[in-house]
């Protein structure tokens, strides 16, 4: 199977791949989580005291940092093994600089949705799952290869876009309630958020692609 060069994509992983090995090697992974994971409450403007654990990320920013921290092993690697096989892809659809976009825009979409599920929760999210759910969305929208027809005066494209994102969230609402017995146990709302920011911003994207071509 040959898998489409992407330059950012292989930029992304070794990224992530680089700063999981130096939080790692030098025993930061309670700091690291602490001061660059996203936590709702500060999300939402909260006033905590974090004097405690000294410098930390710009709550504004942790969406973006928190994407580049990962628990463990196994969660590293199978957020760079989702992002090496559908990145590639959506990377030679869309362009580097335009999937860079929909890779922030999905860590911030997965970090509000989240937020909007949990506003009061001192849990920090941390993982690149969200902004790799924007990166799956568009995947699915742009390789899926049954043709959807338009029901009523909704297009087809937009009914896909329902489908996927039904099918998306019922699947991560399912593997919430296996892994966890509810949903407190992975970013649900996270991965749904993220996905969706990928269905809705792929169209727009691809056309200011190739209109600007």
């Amino acid at each position: 199977m040959d898998i489409p060069a992407g330059k950012l994509t292989n930029g992304l992983i070794i990224a992530n791949v680089v700063i999981f090995l130096v939080i790692w090697i030098f025993g930061w992974q309670q700091d690291a989580v602490l001061r660059g994971g996203m936590f709702p409450i500060r999300l939402g403007g909260a006033e905590i005291d974090v004097s405690q654990y000294g410098w930390m990320v710009p709550a504004w920013l942790t969406p973006l940092s928190s994407a580049f921290l990962h628990s463990g092993l196994l969660h590293l690697s199978f957020n760079m093994l989702m992002l090496l096989f559908c990145g590639r892809y959506v990377e030679q659809a869309l362009g580097s600089q335009l999937m860079a976009a929909l890779y922030i825009v999905g860590a911030y979409a997965a970090s509000f949705a989240q937020y909007a599920a949990e506003s009061d929760s001192i849990v920090p999210m941390i993982g690149a799952s969200g902004a790799i759910s924007a990166i799956l969305g568009a995947y699915a929208l742009l390789f899926a290869r049954n043709k959807v027809d338009p029901v009523g005066p909704i297009p087809g494209h937009v009914v896909r876009i329902i489908w996927l994102s039904l099918a998306w969230i019922g699947i991560q609402l399912m593997i919430g309630l296996a892994t966890a017995g509810n949903l407190q146990g992975i970013a649900i709302f996270a991965h749904i958020g993220g996905f969706v920011a990928g269905l809705v911003m792929t169209r727009p994207l691809l056309e200011w692609r190739f209109r600007n071509a």
